[in-house]
């Protein structure tokens, strides 16, 4: 496995789903759908949304995560209760049940579903990568998995030189080690 490198199995950044900064919502999920329709069906479909600026260059990404996270606007203010609730105690059902409550979570999350995402700016909810999530297209596959490991990342940007090339996917790192591992004769 250490032969194999980062860029063999990396999904080029052509292929991938992308919208400025100033896209909406509606536009981000209407790329990723796109996205998914034409990528190789014999891989996993794409999860997320780069966002380029101006210039062309990644600067976030769109999940499906912060897509659903994004349709109920309260969920801004809870980040830090969530993050000290999920240190501290775990959350459990419970706990999330009068999280729900006591936030008012989830009235009306998806009445008007079309208003919000043509509202939605995806600047306003992209997450912005951090370093731990840039691997090198000479990196081994070994060095990337514990990249994803570590940082319990999805993905990892992939860079040649300074430059975004490409996006390393959890997804596609699983299915070539599970292939590795049906062909051992154990």
């Amino acid at each position: 496995m250490n032969s194999i490198l980062v860029r063999e199995m990396m999904v080029p950044l052509a292929d991938y789903a992308t919208v400025t900064e100033d896209a909406t919502l509606y536009e981000a999920v209407m790329a990723l759908k796109e996205a998914q329709r034409t990528f190789d069906q014999d891989r996993y479909r794409h999860r997320a949304v780069l966002v380029l600026d101006r210039r062309q260059h990644v600067v976030g990404k769109v999940s499906q995560f912060d897509v659903l996270k994004a349709l109920e606007p309260k969920y801004r203010g809870l980040a830090g209760d969530i993050k000290e609730l999920e240190g501290l105690y775990g959350l459990k059902t419970d706990s999330i049940r009068q999280m729900i409550a006591d936030y008012g979570l989830g009235k009306q999350p998806l009445d008007d579903v079309c208003r919000k995402a043509g509202a939605i700016k995806v600047r306003d909810i992209m997450y912005t990568p951090t370093e731990g999530e840039y691997v090198s297209d000479d990196a081994t596959l070994n060095e990337a998995i514990h990249q994803l490991i570590l940082g319990h990342h999805q993905s990892l940007l992939v860079t040649h030189g300074t430059e975004i090339v490409g996006v390393l996917r959890l997804t596609d790192v699983f299915h070539r080690v599970t292939e590795m591992i049906e062909s051992c004769a154990l």
